[in-house]
Parts: C-alpha cells; sequence; structure tokens
C-alpha cells in the first residue's frame, strides 16, 4: 500500500479512522483479486483492474460510506442511490457494530457482476 494511501486512513479521526479501517480489511478479504488503489483522492477497490467500490466519509452528516460503483444492479435496501444514476451508497454508524454479512454480501454481488461478465472487464491490449 502507498504512503498517500496509507495517510487517508491514517489522517481521520476516531471512530471514523477504525470504522474504514475495518470495512477496507472486510473488502480486501472478499477475493485475492481485489487490489487497492488512491484514486480521485479516494481509497478504490478494483476486481482485476476494474474499479467497483470505494469508501469515503458523507460530507453532510460526515459517516463513513461504501461506494458501489455498479449500484444500478442493486436492489438492496441498504443502498441508497442520492440521485445518482450508476453508483449507489451504504452509510455506516461508526459508533455501532457493521454489518458484517450484509458487507460481504453486496461486495460478493459487485464482483458477481465482473465474474458473469454482467459487467465487462477489458484486458488491455487486446
Amino acid at each position: 500500500m502507498s504512503l498517500e494511501l496509507d495517510n487517508f486512513y491514517l489522517k481521520k479521526e476516531e471512530p471514523n479512522k477504525g470504522c474504514l479501517l475495518a470495512l477496507r480489511d472486510i473488502i480486501l478479504s472478499q477475493d485475492s483479486e481485489i487490489t487497492h488503489t488512491l484514486k480521485y483522492g479516494m481509497p478504490f477497490f478494483c476486481y482485476k483492474g476494474k474499479m467497483f467500490c470505494y469508501l469515503w466519509v458523507h460530507k453532510t452528516n460526515n459517516k463513513p460510506y461504501l461506494g458501489i460503483v455498479e449500484g444500478k444492479h442493486f436492489d438492496n435496501p441498504e443502498l441508497l442511490s442520492e440521485k445518482r444514476s450508476r453508483m449507489k451508497t451504504m452509510l455506516f454508524d461508526p459508533d455501532k457494530d457493521l454489518p458484517i454479512d450484509t458487507i460481504k454480501g453486496i461486495i460478493e454481488k459487485a464482483i458477481g457482476l465482473y465474474k458473469t461478465g454482467v459487467i465487462k472487464i477489458i484486458k488491455k491490449g487486446k
């Protein structure tokens, strides 16, 4: 992991820092093909090079959230579209336990979009 990426998490104040770090670990543990990078100043997670989710802190309520890039394919009540056509987000209360099974299910479904070909992974150079 890059120093810049580490700093994203380390500069956050608790309890958001701990919540974001836990979310990072949950996401990365889902599949060995998931990579972690900093894009647009935020931590993104890619599956075989294709961005599928990211972490951020909501600007109005200061709560951490998980953003799903292809959220339009989801019908989960936990995911909010917030006037976005493609992405959906899941807000977390950093003072409460994370709904780990729900998060894992959403990540699994997001990766499944790429594994099944619903979202195409274009190989570079082809």
